[in-house]
């Protein structure tokens, strides 16, 4: 089907980028770091006595003599346009939330919005033919249930995040956007609620309170775009494995809150922001986050990818953690060279290539840059650090990734139970939270992409690298822990707001404590009660029997009364 097809990879040989390669003006930062085993030995007898301990006071002096040390020597000829002070990375604000102020190139976050259209990148991957006839055949089947008494289709507006569907309820007004001020270029806007609005938004915190769904399908009957609710529709849609049909509450989830911008925010031009720490604001951002992993559920990973760009433009403290999938969706799309500029372009107090979902994307990133034709073409001074360099500092930097990458992925072959059980190898935990959490994460994301064969000999012949460069000098260990806890310092998970279950492709077979209250029977049965005199379940074959009386109880949907009763739509006259 074409709404899901994540778990197919492309095959690994296709590196067609959608963009044209450019060369880069400059190198990213962790080329400056790659590992040269004789350099190093030179610098290492000139600066022994000059090393300072992970525990020395002074903190920024260590680490700056630590990245010194890891550096290669400025007459590198594929190393020769790095800047010289490229080594000296303050780290002190990697961790911990909305304290870093990243000021990003607004070219590399530059949203496009025909990208952001799922059925245009549907259409270039499977060809209009198919997805036409895709339609076309849903249409049919669902025409019954379309209709709900409306003949003909609603003056939708038309909005970019989403193609509003013919069936939707017409918007109803009942959210609005101010400005709030304007401040270095910047215009910061938030919702703000009508008072019929405020009035659902009020009971719905009372049915939230006392665990009555029947009021939250209530409230959708008289205010069929309340965000919350809506939101609360999809969440148990999800978990009753009606993914379509969540992933359709949340379009028009979104649907509203686009319909409701003030005429001045223009998001996708990067001038206009929503501060998350706006509770009213907060919807926004978690609704973009769930239609982002829908669209990479359906293999819209372009589309994804966009998403990912605005929710960064929308609030640059970054409160949903794009930061650790942006990566992985750069990859899917086959935007390689955006990768690495924006690994080159998205400048703060921190190094990027620092997080283990960086050191590792960029290794992959650069190997399919290698293999294109285009960049075989290039001349020898124009090319950057090598993938295996990468790789192989991805490995000192982060060895605890490699673990469990080989019980996730799986990696059966034989020459990895030898790896894992190398001593530099043989943990799957560093001991600092947040740098376990954030590699929890990646491999939680990311490790899909590994089971493409190339990709798995790529890493393999790198961690041998490694363990070769081990046995000849052992103080290499020591160094890249020095680089990792000065970076990792924090004795708390400064990522605990980020759940690891958000970035993952899998349904957890049980809901949240939250939709759990909510669960009209955990046996999946239906109370009399609760159930529309015009109902059959019966008539519905091979449906969650959940999902199907949730669906019943919107506005929007109309299955009939049954085989033995005429349909009113069909038959104009009847009633």
């Amino acid at each position: 089907m074409l709404q899901e097809n994540n778990a197919d990879i492309t095959d690994g040989s296709s590196i067609e980028n959608s963009n044209k390669k450019q060369s880069s003006t400059k190198k990213t930062t962790p080329e400056a770091f790659v590992l040269s085993d004789s350099k190093f030995k030179k610098k290492k007898k000139k600066k022994n006595k000059e090393k300072s301990q992970p525990g020395a006071k002074d903190k920024g002096n260590s680490w700056n003599e630590s990245l010194e040390q890891l550096s290669i020597e400025d007459d590198s000829s594929h190393l020769e346009h790095v800047a010289p002070d490229t080594g000296k990375y303050n780290l002190r604000n990697l961790n911990g939330r909305g304290k870093v102020v990243k000021q990003c190139t607004s070219s590399v976050l530059q949203v496009d919005p025909k990208f952001l259209n799922a059925e245009n990148e549907l259409r270039r991957i499977f060809g209009s033919k198919v997805v036409n006839s895709f339609e076309n055949g849903h249409q049919t089947g669902s025409s019954r249930q379309s209709r709900g008494g409306r003949r003909g289709s609603q003056n939708h507006r038309k909005t970019i995040l989403v193609c509003p569907l013919e069936h939707w309820p017409k918007w109803d007004g009942s959210l609005s956007m101010e400005l709030v001020e304007t401040r270095d270029g910047i215009s910061d806007f938030r919702y703000v609620h009508t008072s019929s609005y405020s009035q659902a938004q009020k009971a719905f915190e009372s049915a939230k309170a006392v665990h009555d769904f029947n009021g939250i399908v209530n409230i959708l009957l008289h205010h069929p775009y309340h965000v919350d609710s809506l939101i609360t529709l999809a969440e148990y849609y999800k978990f009753s494995g009606e993914q379509q049909m969540s992933a359709d509450c949340t379009a028009r989830c979104l649907y509203a809150l686009e319909c409701a911008w003030h005429p001045m925010f223009t998001p996708l031009m990067g001038n206009c922001q929503l501060k998350f720490s706006c509770e009213i604001n907060k919807p926004l951002f978690s609704v973009l986050f769930s239609h982002m992993k829908n669209m990479d559920r359906r293999g819209c990973h372009r589309s994804a990818l966009e998403l990912c760009k605005l929710l960064l433009l929308l609030d640059p403290d970054d409160p949903m953690g794009v930061l650790f999938c942006i990566d992985y969706y750069s990859l899917r799309a086959e935007e390689y060279t955006w990768l690495e500029q924006f690994s080159e372009q998205y400048k703060s107090d921190n190094s990027l290539w620092l997080f283990p979902n960086f050191s590792y994307s960029l290794a992959v990133c650069r190997y399919y840059v290698e293999n294109d034709e285009h960049a075989k073409e290039m001349k020898a001074e124009d090319l950057k650090a090598s993938s295996a360099d990468l790789m192989k500092q991805a490995l000192m930097l982060h060895p605890s990734v490699l673990k469990k990458l080989v019980s996730k992925v799986p990696l059966k072959d034989k020459a990895w139970t030898s790896i894992i059980k190398h001593n530099f190898f043989s943990s799957d935990q560093t001991g600092t939270p947040s740098l376990d959490h954030l590699i929890n994460i990646y491999v939680e994301r990311s490790y899909i992409i590994w089971r493409l064969p190339d990709l798995q000999k790529f890493l393999r012949d790198a961690a041998l690298l490694v363990i070769e460069t081990l046995q000849n000098d052992g103080t290499y260990a020591r160094d890249w822990t020095c680089v990792r806890k000065e970076a990792f310092s924090s004795e708390k998970n400064e990522y605990s707001h980020l759940l690891v279950s958000d970035f993952s492709d899998s349904v957890p077979t049980l809901p949240p404590d939250n939709l759990q209250n909510f669960m009209v029977d955990p046996r999946g049965e239906v109370p009399n009660d609760a159930q529309p005199a015009n109902h059959r379940l019966q008539d519905l074959t091979d449906r969650n029997a959940i999902a199907v009386l949730l669906e019943s109880m919107l506005p929007w949907m109309n299955y009939g009364s049954g085989h033995d009763q005429p349909d009113h739509d069909e038959q104009g006259n009847e009633g």
